[in-house]
């Protein structure tokens, strides 16, 4: 069973582990990449819906993971196909529903916008008498906004991806990175120093990075006051870059607002415009707060925007020596378009001008 906050009830079949989890209830648009999905540290507090109909039809592979397992609190799908996709939820002791009207599901979040939700699954009939206090439950669950998510994807400890050629060397700082953005780096030749989100603006700079990158990760960015501070200490020292989370961060950093989206971007769909270049781009995204325009400082340019809702989806600054963008350049899953976005992040760390 699935319940919203709104009071809204949607029965069906379970997979995965059997127990209670709650969360925001948002949607992915992407037709590949469950497997992606599920490990993404971003989705991390969430229960996510998939819009695409026929789920675990291809399996499961380690070599997909974006992280150490999944990291979603719940999964919602059509159609389940196949029985690795319900041991790998149970693997991870993670709840799934089938069975289900996704589209009714996705048709309300764009309607009235993001919303918690308590999903509960069992071999045991589930008592309807019970529906009043999971809704309940999901009315008092905490606003994504008021949960500090990013200290338990991020690493706790320094991880050292040594590339085989070095060229470039980046600090990143994890707020709950994806494997492909380190891989995208290491293919060409970037070694990775990855460090915890609450690392300081000295030992950042102990490792003499060429740059350094913010990378993705979960809930508000206005809650990682500490990645907030290091980043503000490092304008002006050394070349910053950022995905994702990393991209709001610095938003907050150069004195910019951010706020939370309706529904947010979440697919491997989604069309940004390079004003600099006049090319659009099909990119991949997972974010559910965004750069607020109008509130950044004189010297910070918005390159590429939105074409479906004209957000902010990247900024530059020349004098400041920054790089940053709202979107996926990694896709996993989704388009590599912008895939040559890793090349301009190693050039600004080597020349240290954009």
């Amino acid at each position: 069973m699935l319940v919203l906050e709104d009071g809204t009830v949607l029965k069906g079949k379970g997979f995965g582990a059997e127990k209670e989890v709650l969360g925001e209830l948002v949607f992915n648009t992407s037709m590949t990449g469950y497997v992606e999905v599920l490990t993404d540290p971003s989705y991390k507090g969430q229960i996510v819906t998939m819009t695409y109909p026929l789920i675990g039809n291809y399996g499961v592979e380690e070599r997909w993971y974006e992280s150490d397992g999944i990291k979603v609190e719940g999964f919602v799908i059509k159609n389940l196909t196949g029985k690795e996709l319900d041991d790998f939820l149970k693997e991870y002791d993670i709840p799934g529903i089938y069975y289900v009207d996704t589209r009714f599901i996705t048709r309300k979040i764009r309607s009235k916008g993001v919303v918690k939700a308590f999903l509960k699954t069992s071999s045991e009939p589930i008592d309807d008498k019970e529906i009043k206090r999971y809704i309940e439950l999901a009315k008092e669950h905490k606003d994504l906004s008021e949960i500090d998510l990013v200290p338990i994807v991020s690493t706790k400890k320094v991880v050292v991806h040594r590339a085989e050629n070095e060229v470039a060397r980046c600090v990143l700082i994890d707020c709950g990175v994806k494997k492909s953005i380190i891989r995208c780096l290491l293919e060409r030749d970037c070694t990775v120093i990855q460090v915890p989100y609450n690392t300081p603006i000295e030992k950042v700079l102990k490792y003499n990075p060429d740059f350094v990158l913010v990378s993705n990760g979960p809930g508000d960015p206005v809650a990682v006051k500490e990645t907030v501070k290091t980043v503000k200490s490092l304008i002006g020292k050394v070349p910053i870059t950022g995905i994702c989370l990393g991209h709001q961060i610095i938003t907050l950093a150069l004195g910019g607002e951010t706020y939370k989206m309706k529904f947010g971007h979440r697919g491997g769909n989604q069309p940004v415009k390079d004003l600099n270049r006049d090319m659009v781009y099909i990119t991949s995204q997972n974010h559910g707060y965004a750069t607020r325009s109008g509130t950044l400082p004189k010297d910070i340019t918005v390159w590429n925007i939105n074409l479906n809702d004209n957000t902010v989806e990247g900024l530059i600054s020349k004098d400041k020596n920054i790089l940053c963008v709202q979107y996926h350049p990694e896709g996993g899953p989704g388009p590599h378009d912008a895939k040559g976005l890793f090349d301009e992040m190693i050039k600004l760390g080597l020349e240290k001008s954009l």
